[in-house]
């Protein structure tokens, strides 16, 4: 017999508690309207019915409650079916929904390596570049802007998705030569937004590292496919979802075996409009609390404004952020697409200096 209201009286019980909570995801309690004990044939009932779903039922007798613990993968109907049988007061899930990504699978965090960057290190990842690859002066001058403020990664892309069909889509293939060109030029690691399945075996000729944008985080066939790729992967969080969706997208690639996932935090949609999007920083610890992946930060798009994206950069290294990620360009009022959240060359080198500052506050390092 277990008294289930005394789990915070020892230590003794605390610790099998948690570790019936690591064994079996799931509960399914009986609450007593009476203060009477669940019949043996209402216990009966759910343990059958937990067999027949595929699970390892065991109960647990309480003074005022007796529960029932289900081991194995419980899905949203089974649990639904749990609630209409008699006596079931609550179906209690225990375990997370997401499993590869979370730190109940790994406590130690995960450094994703890429040529001479070690995302998830020490050492901030400060990856930046155009928002898309336009014509060869502006890549290799972007390139060369990256390194004279310390960057250690190149962003740009080549195909954009974008709102509207009318807008610059960017130069495709073409756009993957002019970055390959430039990243190779100073061996940069190249990140670069992958779009459709069709588009993996060619863009593994040329990137380092794909980018999956916040508009395919839950393009499933397309999470899978980057899943199959030895190429690390970036996930940029979608504009309305949640974390656990983020980590849920990312269980996507690692369950293909992919192991070297990237989360992004680039803003979110809300009903503020003030700016492009609403920058959650309260994502950034909570990330780093739950899940062994790095996590970098996307001030660019997360604000939609050069003035805010270095306080906004500053706040996330604050907050624990593993790198960032941000868009430059030698003159960005003559950019193809989002001009007004790019950066100058000389606003990059001084954005440089200052994330090397706080990185020494945080205990970590970014060499400028």
């Amino acid at each position: 017999m277990y008294n289930m209201d005394d789990c915070f009286a020892t230590e003794a019980v605390c610790v099998w508690l948690r570790s019936m909570k690591e064994t079996y995801p799931y509960t399914f309690e009986y609450q007593e309207k009476e203060p009477t004990e669940p019949s043996e044939e209402d216990i009966e009932k759910v343990k059958a019915k937990a067999i027949e779903q595929g699970h390892e039922p065991k109960v647990l007798y309480g003074v005022e409650r007796t529960v029932v613990a289900v081991h194995g993968k419980v899905i949203e109907d089974n649990r639904g079916v749990m609630r209409l049988l008699d006596n079931v007061h609550q179906v209690i899930p225990i375990g997370r929904s997401y499993k590869l990504a979370s730190k109940t699978y790994k406590e130690s965090n995960t450094e994703v390596k890429i040529k001479d960057l070690v995302v998830g290190g020490k050492e901030l990842a400060f990856i930046a570049g155009p928002d898309s690859a336009e014509y060869q002066e502006q890549t290799l001058e972007t390139a060369e802007a990256v390194v004279q403020a310390g960057g250690n990664g190149l962003r740009g892309g080549a195909f954009k998705p974008r709102t509207s069909p009318y807008s610059f889509q960017g130069l495709g293939e073409e756009g993957l030569v002019l970055l390959k060109e430039a990243a190779d030029l100073h061996n940069l690691p190249l990140f670069s937004e992958i779009m459709d399945v069709q588009h993996l075996e060619m863009m593994e000729k040329y990137v380092d590292v794909l980018q999956i944008g916040a508009r395919n985080m839950q393009n499933f066939k397309l999470l899978e496919a980057v899943g199959e790729s030895k190429l690390p992967v970036l996930l940029k969080r979608g504009m309305s979802a949640t974390l656990e969706e983020l980590l849920l997208a990312s269980e996507y690639i690692l369950t293909r075996g992919n192991e070297n996932v990237i989360l992004c935090e680039r803003g979110i949609r809300t009903f503020e409009t003030a700016t492009r999007n609403t920058f959650d920083i309260n994502a950034i610890p909570y990330l780093k609390m739950n899940t062994h992946l790095p996590v970098i930060a996307d001030p660019s798009h997360g604000t939609g404004a050069n003035n805010l994206v270095a306080p906004i950069a500053l706040a996330a290294i604050a907050a624990g952020a593993d790198g960032l990620l941000i868009e430059i360009h030698p003159r960005p009022d003559e950019a193809l697409c989002d001009g007004p959240q790019a950066l100058t060359p000389p606003e990059l080198t001084d954005l440089g200096k200052k994330v090397s500052s706080m990185a020494e506050v945080v205990g970590r390092s970014l060499k400028t």
